[in-house]
């Protein structure tokens, strides 16, 4: 069969302009013959990818030569971009992340784990827009997964039993962990830990999202009668509970893998997945550059 002949009819909610393959059962879809140089421009173009990105979570799309310009004019439509206050932004571009791993990075050197992008912000970004400059010939591919389907598929005691809890999210204990512990102090006071519920609504869908992940160091409010007998129950009860659940991020039948080629594009929805950068691939280099959207506060 024929890629073209492969895709799908489109949702009825979106017009016939935009062609695209379903990638996974679950998540993840591939657009085709789309510039997103364009899309920036074309109102109409724009609310289909974006329907289309509400429906799949996270999309796809190769040969986009664009310019940087492009790249943020185009992130730009979802909303305002924010920076990093660690990888920083590129000086022409503010809100234009550079992610590039090469010859100094140390093999050894943390790359990665099941995340979503800066949930210790009160507010984490709505979506990430993520371009490839340079990837190696084999390797370094990026896993998304689908949020919505890990809570889903939670047994129904649990979902019983994280009804109405709530955790804490920390820059410190992650990006500032390596820190001398005065940088890493400073760190805090600038982001301090963020409180987020473990069960996030969607607020354009209604889904219902595991909002767990690396970030994640605690829950805020278990130790109560319903949940500790005794004091010696809260630390492995607590902890036990919060591993079950950003475990859950790695189960395969809620994941996409996409191979990057230079000038693909990912296109995420932030609010309802996660995602691994595969650190296979040292000492290649991987460049990449990437524009995060202001969101708003979890509910």
């Amino acid at each position: 069969m024929s890629k073209t002949a492969a895709l799908q009819d489109p949702p009825a909610t979106v017009a016939p302009t935009i062609r695209y393959q379903a990638l996974t059962c679950s998540i993840g879809a591939e657009l085709f013959d789309v510039n997103l140089g364009e899309v920036a421009r074309d109102e109409v173009l724009f609310n289909e990818l974006k329907l289309l990105l509400l429906e799949y979570k996270v999309l796809f799309l190769r040969d986009q030569d664009i310019s940087r310009t492009e790249h943020v004019a185009f992130a730009r439509r979802f909303g305002e971009l924010e920076d990093h206050p660690v990888a920083g932004s590129d000086p022409e571009h503010p809100g234009l992340v550079r992610i590039y791993k090469d010859l100094d990075s140390p093999a050894e050197h943390y790359e990665n784990a099941y995340h979503c992008d800066a949930t210790w912000r009160e507010s984490p970004p709505m979506g990430c827009v993520l371009r490839c400059v340079q990837t190696p010939k084999v390797g370094g591919d990026t896993i998304w997964v689908n949020m919505v389907e890990a809570y889903a598929k939670l047994p129904d005691h649990i979902k019983e039993r994280i009804d109405g809890l709530r955790a804490r999210h920390s820059i410190e204990a992650s990006f500032g962990a390596a820190m001398p512990i005065e940088q890493r102090h400073a760190l805090h006071e600038r982001f301090p830990d963020a409180e987020h519920p473990v069960v996030r609504t969607h607020p354009e869908t209604g889904e219902k999202a595991l909002f767990v992940n690396a970030f994640t160091t605690h829950f805020t409010n278990f130790h109560t009668p319903a949940n500790v007998r005794y004091g010696i129950d809260y630390a492995p009860g607590a902890a036990d509970l919060l591993g079950y659940l950003i475990s859950q991020a790695a189960i395969p039948e809620y994941q996409v893998r996409w191979k990057w080629t230079p000038n693909s594009v990912a296109i995420w929805d932030n609010r309802c997945t996660q995602h691994y950068a595969v650190q296979d691939y040292w000492p290649a280099v991987r460049k990449m550059e990437r524009a995060g959207i202001v969101g708003d506060r979890p509910f």
